[in-house]
């Protein structure tokens, strides 16, 4: 059963369908395909590898920038959509994989293997703050055009506020791996993006 894809060509088609939105600059499928990339490269460290791939389709097929429980949202339809597909330990360690990307926070699962891979998936969808200085000024400026609602002063305030945020922590990267890859090219990009958001050329 864990060896068969969860995600089906219609289920596909459905969640393309959401990451095709014209309002999705940067949380789209692009984005996905990207983390699917990521996780094909990195299988060999996944305990539950569709599981992980069901959780990089679902986290972010619910998305309005104006809300606050659009994790929460997209980790309900991944599991209307997956009921019967899969049994409820396994449904339950998807939800918690798609919740933990509110925060970037690692969930509150007991099992190692479970944890190892809620790590990567994290990873993986915070591996654009370590790309080349281009592509994450092309990503920053997709999330400034979804947030295109928010006034200038505000936008500053709060996208300061979030990178700072990643800048406090030990580490950005859960995995040694993540960690070796992308975390000083992540540090430098940010710190780039703050000197710019501070002085206004952002």
């Amino acid at each position: 059963m864990e060896n068969e894809p969860l995600i089906d060509e219609a289920l596909k088609s459905e969640l393309t369908a959401f990451y095709s939105a014209e309002d999705r600059h940067y949380h789209g499928l692009s984005h996905i395909e990207a983390m699917l990339a990521l996780a094909s490269e990195y299988r060999g460290l996944l305990d539950d590898p569709q599981a992980v791939e069901a959780a990089i389709w679902f986290h972010d097929a619910i998305y309005d920038s104006r809300a606050k429980d659009n994790e929460a949202k997209s980790a309900q339809l991944a599991e209307k959509r997956l009921a019967g597909r899969v049994d409820p330990g396994r449904l339950a360690r998807i939800a918690a994989m798609i919740n933990a990307t509110a925060t970037h926070q690692l969930p509150p699962l007991r099992d190692e293997d479970a944890l190892s891979d809620a790590a990567l998936l994290l990873d993986m969808d915070l591996a654009i703050l370590g790309a080349e200085p281009a592509v994450f000024d092309a990503y920053e400026q997709a999330v400034r055009l979804e947030y295109g609602w928010v006034e200038e002063p505000m936008w500053r305030a709060g996208r300061s506020a979030v990178l700072k945020s990643f800048l406090a922590r030990p580490h950005i990267f859960y995995t040694a791996e993540f960690q070796n890859r992308f975390e000083p090219k992540a540090r430098q990009n940010i710190e780039r993006s703050l000197a710019a958001l501070e002085s206004g050329t952002a």
